[in-house]
Protein backbone atom coordinates (compact mmCIF):
# COMPACT_ATOMS: atom_id res chain seq x y z
CA UNK A 1 0.00 0.00 0.00
CA UNK A 2 1.25 3.25 -0.56
CA UNK A 3 0.19 6.31 1.02
CA UNK A 4 -0.66 9.67 -0.28
CA UNK A 5 -0.69 12.81 2.33
CA UNK A 6 -3.45 15.50 1.61
CA UNK A 7 -2.08 18.68 3.24
CA UNK A 8 -4.86 22.02 3.31
CA UNK A 9 -4.46 25.47 2.90
CA UNK A 10 -7.03 26.77 4.70
CA UNK A 11 -6.74 28.96 7.84
CA UNK A 12 -9.50 26.51 9.56
CA UNK A 13 -7.82 23.21 8.67
CA UNK A 14 -4.12 24.18 9.80
CA UNK A 15 -4.11 22.66 12.84
CA UNK A 16 -5.57 19.67 11.51
CA UNK A 17 -3.12 16.51 11.02
CA UNK A 18 -3.06 16.48 7.13
CA UNK A 19 -5.55 13.87 5.52
CA UNK A 20 -4.01 11.04 3.98
CA UNK A 21 -5.33 7.72 2.30
CA UNK A 22 -3.57 4.43 1.20
CA UNK A 23 -4.24 3.42 -2.60
CA UNK A 24 -2.75 -0.32 -3.26
CA UNK A 25 0.54 -0.61 -5.04
CA UNK A 26 -0.89 -2.34 -8.45
CA UNK A 27 -2.75 0.55 -8.72
CA UNK A 28 0.43 2.95 -8.24
CA UNK A 29 2.33 0.73 -11.09
CA UNK A 30 -0.57 1.82 -13.46
CA UNK A 31 -0.47 5.27 -12.65
CA UNK A 32 3.06 5.49 -12.81
CA UNK A 33 2.73 3.97 -16.62
CA UNK A 34 0.36 5.54 -17.98
CA UNK A 35 2.06 8.25 -19.29
CA UNK A 36 4.38 5.91 -21.20
CA UNK A 37 1.33 4.09 -22.23
CA UNK A 38 -0.11 7.31 -23.44
CA UNK A 39 3.28 8.83 -25.55
CA UNK A 40 3.58 5.12 -26.91
CA UNK A 41 -0.29 4.81 -27.89
CA UNK A 42 -0.42 8.01 -29.68
CA UNK A 43 3.13 8.00 -31.58
CA UNK A 44 3.33 4.28 -32.13
CA UNK A 45 -0.01 2.29 -31.74
CA UNK A 46 -2.45 4.62 -33.37
CA UNK A 47 -0.52 5.22 -36.38
CA UNK A 48 -0.18 1.18 -37.10
CA UNK A 49 -3.97 1.13 -36.57
CA UNK A 50 -4.29 3.40 -38.86
CA UNK A 51 -2.14 2.04 -41.70
CA UNK A 52 -4.34 -1.20 -41.16
CA UNK A 53 -7.76 0.65 -41.56
CA UNK A 54 -6.37 2.41 -45.02
CA UNK A 55 -5.16 -0.94 -45.91
CA UNK A 56 -8.39 -2.25 -46.79
CA UNK A 57 -9.59 0.83 -48.23
CA UNK A 58 -10.58 1.20 -52.04
CA UNK A 59 -8.69 3.88 -54.30
CA UNK A 60 -8.56 4.98 -58.15
CA UNK A 61 -5.97 7.18 -59.58
CA UNK A 62 -6.98 10.43 -58.00
CA UNK A 63 -8.36 9.44 -54.30
CA UNK A 64 -9.48 6.97 -51.68
CA UNK A 65 -12.83 5.94 -50.57
CA UNK A 66 -13.11 4.58 -47.19
CA UNK A 67 -14.61 0.90 -47.49
CA UNK A 68 -13.37 -2.39 -46.51
CA UNK A 69 -11.99 -4.62 -49.32
CA UNK A 70 -9.90 -7.41 -49.95
CA UNK A 71 -8.43 -6.22 -52.92
CA UNK A 72 -5.28 -4.76 -52.16
CA UNK A 73 -4.18 -7.70 -50.09
CA UNK A 74 -5.27 -9.80 -52.33
CA UNK A 75 -3.72 -8.49 -55.16
CA UNK A 76 -0.12 -8.07 -53.14
CA UNK A 77 0.05 -11.68 -52.07
CA UNK A 78 -1.15 -13.04 -55.32
CA UNK A 79 1.63 -11.49 -57.87
CA UNK A 80 4.59 -13.32 -58.41
CA UNK A 81 6.23 -9.72 -58.73
CA UNK A 82 5.52 -9.17 -55.17
CA UNK A 83 7.26 -12.73 -53.86
CA UNK A 84 10.32 -11.92 -55.58
CA UNK A 85 10.33 -8.24 -54.34
CA UNK A 86 10.20 -9.54 -51.04
CA UNK A 87 12.59 -12.14 -51.43
CA UNK A 88 15.30 -9.60 -52.79
CA UNK A 89 14.68 -7.76 -49.51
CA UNK A 90 14.95 -11.13 -47.20
CA UNK A 91 18.09 -12.03 -49.43
CA UNK A 92 19.73 -7.95 -49.01
CA UNK A 93 18.49 -8.51 -44.56
CA UNK A 94 20.46 -11.63 -44.83
CA UNK A 95 23.42 -10.76 -46.32
CA UNK A 96 23.98 -7.35 -44.98
CA UNK A 97 23.47 -9.13 -41.51
CA UNK A 98 25.93 -11.61 -41.58
CA UNK A 99 28.56 -9.34 -42.81
CA UNK A 100 28.01 -6.64 -40.37
CA UNK A 101 27.52 -9.37 -37.44
CA UNK A 102 30.94 -10.97 -38.63
CA UNK A 103 32.69 -7.33 -38.65
CA UNK A 104 31.02 -5.62 -36.27
CA UNK A 105 31.86 -8.74 -33.82
CA UNK A 106 35.78 -8.71 -34.42
CA UNK A 107 35.76 -4.76 -34.35
CA UNK A 108 33.99 -4.97 -30.54
CA UNK A 109 36.08 -7.74 -29.64
CA UNK A 110 39.02 -5.63 -30.82
CA UNK A 111 37.78 -3.04 -28.92
CA UNK A 112 36.53 -4.61 -25.54
CA UNK A 113 39.85 -6.94 -25.15
CA UNK A 114 43.11 -5.54 -26.99
CA UNK A 115 42.80 -2.32 -26.21
CA UNK A 116 43.29 -1.75 -22.64
CA UNK A 117 42.63 1.50 -20.77
CA UNK A 118 38.94 2.56 -21.32
CA UNK A 119 39.95 5.83 -22.54
CA UNK A 120 41.93 4.91 -25.72
CA UNK A 121 38.43 2.41 -26.24
CA UNK A 122 36.09 5.57 -25.69
CA UNK A 123 38.67 7.22 -27.92
CA UNK A 124 38.86 4.59 -31.20
CA UNK A 125 34.81 3.90 -30.41
CA UNK A 126 34.12 7.63 -31.15
CA UNK A 127 36.12 7.32 -33.92
CA UNK A 128 34.17 4.86 -35.74
CA UNK A 129 30.97 7.38 -34.90
CA UNK A 130 32.70 10.17 -36.96
CA UNK A 131 30.84 8.87 -40.50
CA UNK A 132 27.51 8.81 -38.62
CA UNK A 133 28.10 12.82 -38.11
CA UNK A 134 27.36 12.96 -42.08
CA UNK A 135 24.16 11.90 -43.84
CA UNK A 136 23.43 8.55 -44.76
CA UNK A 137 22.64 10.10 -48.30
CA UNK A 138 25.45 11.16 -48.07
CA UNK A 139 27.84 8.34 -47.35
CA UNK A 140 25.73 6.01 -48.96
CA UNK A 141 26.65 8.63 -52.63
CA UNK A 142 30.37 8.80 -51.74
CA UNK A 143 30.63 5.37 -53.18
CA UNK A 144 29.59 6.01 -56.73
CA UNK A 145 32.94 7.79 -57.49
CA UNK A 146 34.65 4.32 -55.48
CA UNK A 147 32.85 1.97 -57.73
CA UNK A 148 32.01 3.51 -60.92
CA UNK A 149 33.68 2.52 -64.33
CA UNK A 150 35.58 5.20 -63.87
CA UNK A 151 36.44 4.89 -60.40
CA UNK A 152 39.36 5.23 -57.55
CA UNK A 153 39.01 0.95 -57.89
CA UNK A 154 38.75 0.23 -61.66
CA UNK A 155 41.10 2.75 -62.26
CA UNK A 156 43.41 1.93 -59.98
CA UNK A 157 43.11 -1.99 -61.46
CA UNK A 158 43.30 -1.30 -65.14
CA UNK A 159 45.92 0.88 -64.31
CA UNK A 160 48.15 -1.68 -62.71
CA UNK A 161 47.28 -3.84 -65.65
CA UNK A 162 45.39 -6.63 -63.28
CA UNK A 163 42.62 -5.95 -65.67
CA UNK A 164 42.66 -5.24 -69.60
CA UNK A 165 38.85 -3.42 -68.32
CA UNK A 166 36.82 -1.72 -66.00
CA UNK A 167 34.59 -4.13 -63.77
CA UNK A 168 30.91 -3.27 -64.40
CA UNK A 169 29.36 -5.18 -61.33
CA UNK A 170 30.92 -3.07 -58.58
CA UNK A 171 28.08 -0.27 -59.04
CA UNK A 172 24.23 -0.59 -59.90
CA UNK A 173 24.45 -4.07 -58.79
CA UNK A 174 22.83 -6.06 -55.71
CA UNK A 175 27.35 -5.94 -54.59
CA UNK A 176 27.01 -2.11 -54.54
CA UNK A 177 23.83 -2.12 -52.39
CA UNK A 178 24.88 -4.77 -50.12
CA UNK A 179 28.29 -2.97 -49.77
CA UNK A 180 26.21 0.39 -49.11
CA UNK A 181 23.82 -1.25 -46.41
CA UNK A 182 26.90 -3.14 -44.21
CA UNK A 183 29.06 0.68 -44.44
CA UNK A 184 25.59 2.07 -43.37
CA UNK A 185 24.71 -0.42 -40.71
CA UNK A 186 27.49 -2.15 -39.23
CA UNK A 187 28.11 0.31 -36.38
CA UNK A 188 24.66 -0.61 -35.04
CA UNK A 189 25.65 -3.72 -34.66
CA UNK A 190 29.35 -3.21 -32.99
CA UNK A 191 27.57 -0.91 -30.11
CA UNK A 192 25.40 -3.90 -28.36
CA UNK A 193 28.42 -6.34 -29.05
CA UNK A 194 30.74 -4.01 -27.62
CA UNK A 195 28.40 -2.92 -24.95
CA UNK A 196 28.29 -6.60 -23.73
CA UNK A 197 31.72 -7.64 -24.28
CA UNK A 198 32.53 -4.93 -21.68
CA UNK A 199 30.30 -6.39 -19.50
CA UNK A 200 32.08 -9.86 -19.19
CA UNK A 201 34.09 -10.35 -16.28
CA UNK A 202 37.50 -10.50 -16.82
CA UNK A 203 38.06 -13.55 -14.36
CA UNK A 204 36.14 -15.88 -16.21
CA UNK A 205 38.60 -15.62 -19.56
CA UNK A 206 41.58 -15.93 -16.70
CA UNK A 207 39.70 -19.08 -15.19
CA UNK A 208 39.31 -21.04 -18.54
CA UNK A 209 43.46 -20.46 -19.97
CA UNK A 210 44.37 -21.54 -16.36
CA UNK A 211 42.07 -24.76 -17.06
CA UNK A 212 44.16 -25.17 -20.61
CA UNK A 213 41.70 -23.79 -22.88
CA UNK A 214 43.00 -22.73 -25.83
CA UNK A 215 41.94 -18.78 -27.59
CA UNK A 216 39.71 -20.56 -29.67
CA UNK A 217 38.01 -22.34 -27.32
CA UNK A 218 38.02 -19.28 -25.04
CA UNK A 219 36.21 -17.36 -27.85
CA UNK A 220 33.96 -20.25 -28.37
CA UNK A 221 33.34 -21.46 -25.10
CA UNK A 222 33.27 -18.41 -22.86
CA UNK A 223 33.03 -15.21 -25.04
CA UNK A 224 30.35 -16.10 -27.57
CA UNK A 225 28.16 -17.71 -25.73
CA UNK A 226 28.12 -14.31 -22.91
CA UNK A 227 28.17 -12.17 -26.42
CA UNK A 228 25.01 -13.59 -27.98
CA UNK A 229 22.83 -11.04 -26.11
CA UNK A 230 24.45 -8.46 -27.66
CA UNK A 231 24.81 -9.87 -30.84
CA UNK A 232 20.51 -10.48 -30.19
CA UNK A 233 20.17 -6.57 -30.57
CA UNK A 234 22.34 -5.44 -33.27
CA UNK A 235 21.04 -8.23 -35.53
CA UNK A 236 17.03 -6.89 -34.36
CA UNK A 237 18.60 -3.24 -35.30
CA UNK A 238 20.11 -4.25 -38.80
CA UNK A 239 17.52 -6.52 -39.81
CA UNK A 240 14.63 -4.02 -39.10
CA UNK A 241 16.84 -1.06 -41.23
CA UNK A 242 17.87 -2.87 -44.12
CA UNK A 243 13.83 -3.65 -44.81
CA UNK A 244 12.96 -0.20 -44.03
CA UNK A 245 15.61 0.87 -46.38
CA UNK A 246 14.54 2.22 -50.08
CA UNK A 247 17.06 5.26 -50.79
CA UNK A 248 20.19 2.49 -50.74
CA UNK A 249 18.17 0.49 -52.79
CA UNK A 250 17.19 2.97 -55.04
CA UNK A 251 20.63 4.57 -55.85
CA UNK A 252 22.98 2.07 -55.82
CA UNK A 253 21.06 -0.57 -57.64
CA UNK A 254 20.71 2.19 -60.63
CA UNK A 255 16.71 1.31 -60.79
CA UNK A 256 17.61 -2.24 -61.82
CA UNK A 257 16.80 -4.17 -57.98
CA UNK A 258 13.77 -3.65 -55.45
CA UNK A 259 12.79 -4.15 -52.27
CA UNK A 260 9.76 -4.02 -50.68
CA UNK A 261 10.27 -0.49 -48.65
CA UNK A 262 11.14 0.97 -52.22
CA UNK A 263 7.56 -0.55 -53.40
CA UNK A 264 5.94 1.01 -51.13
CA UNK A 265 7.51 4.33 -51.75
CA UNK A 266 7.02 4.04 -55.68
CA UNK A 267 2.74 3.02 -54.89
CA UNK A 268 3.00 6.26 -52.80
CA UNK A 269 4.74 8.44 -55.53
CA UNK A 270 1.34 6.87 -57.81
CA UNK A 271 -1.34 7.84 -54.93
CA UNK A 272 -1.90 4.29 -54.33
CA UNK A 273 -1.94 4.62 -50.56
CA UNK A 274 -4.46 1.78 -49.31
CA UNK A 275 -2.03 -0.74 -51.88
CA UNK A 276 1.24 0.69 -49.95
CA UNK A 277 -0.75 0.26 -46.46
CA UNK A 278 -1.39 -3.39 -47.15
CA UNK A 279 2.39 -3.62 -48.13
CA UNK A 280 3.24 -2.02 -44.65
CA UNK A 281 1.27 -4.09 -42.69
CA UNK A 282 2.60 -7.63 -44.07
CA UNK A 283 6.44 -5.92 -44.04
CA UNK A 284 5.52 -5.26 -40.44
CA UNK A 285 4.49 -8.44 -40.21
CA UNK A 286 7.35 -10.39 -41.40
CA UNK A 287 9.74 -8.38 -39.14
CA UNK A 288 7.77 -9.17 -35.94
CA UNK A 289 8.32 -12.21 -37.04
CA UNK A 290 12.32 -12.50 -37.91
CA UNK A 291 12.04 -10.32 -34.55
CA UNK A 292 10.27 -13.09 -32.63
CA UNK A 293 12.10 -15.62 -33.92
CA UNK A 294 15.71 -13.97 -32.84
CA UNK A 295 14.15 -13.26 -29.33
CA UNK A 296 12.99 -17.13 -29.32
CA UNK A 297 16.89 -17.77 -29.67
CA UNK A 298 18.77 -15.60 -27.78
CA UNK A 299 17.04 -14.00 -24.47
CA UNK A 300 17.82 -10.28 -23.84
CA UNK A 301 16.31 -9.22 -20.94
CA UNK A 302 20.27 -9.11 -19.07
CA UNK A 303 20.72 -6.29 -21.40
CA UNK A 304 17.80 -4.11 -21.21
Amino acid sequence: MVTVRLIGVSDKNKDKPPRSFALPTKLVSYVQATPLFLILGFFLALPILMIAVVSFWDYDFAQMYPDFVTFNYLETLGSWVTWQTYLNTLKYAAMVWAITLFCGFWVAYFLAFHIRTTTMQMVLFLVCTVPFLTSNIIRMISWIPVLGRNGLVNSALVGTGIIPEPIEWLLYSDFAVVLAMVHLYTLFMVTPIFNTLMRIDKSLIEAARDAGATGWQTLTNVIIPLAKPGMAIGSIFVVTLVMADFSTVQVMSGGQSASVALMMKNQMSLLQYPAAAANAVILLILVLLVVAGILRIVDIRKEL
